[in-house]
């Protein structure tokens, strides 16, 4: 199914139903192509005990990492 950018801002409800119904809609401006609407798939869960691969990126750094975050923010002194 294919939807103009007025017909998302009109009729945001249908298309959603329309996803959920598992139909894509592409949505286009000015008659090109710009972007796709899906079904949302839920990602897989972590395990419980699992961590986030972000967690910790920190761990490797020497010295105080609280200092280093807090140094860029630290108000100027204008002279």
């Amino acid at each position: 199914m294919e939807a103009t950018t007025k017909d998302l801002r009109l009729h945001a409800g249908e298309l959603l139903a329309a996803a959920d119904r598992g139909e894509e809609v592409v949505i286009t401006w000015r008659g090109r192509r710009r972007a796709r609407l899906v079904r949302w798939t839920d990602e897989p869960e972590r395990s419980p005990g699992e961590r986030n691969p972000a967690f910790g990126v920190w761990a490797d750094r020497d010295g105080d990492v609280d200092a280093e975050v807090r140094a860029p923010r630290r108000s100027r002194e204008l002279t």
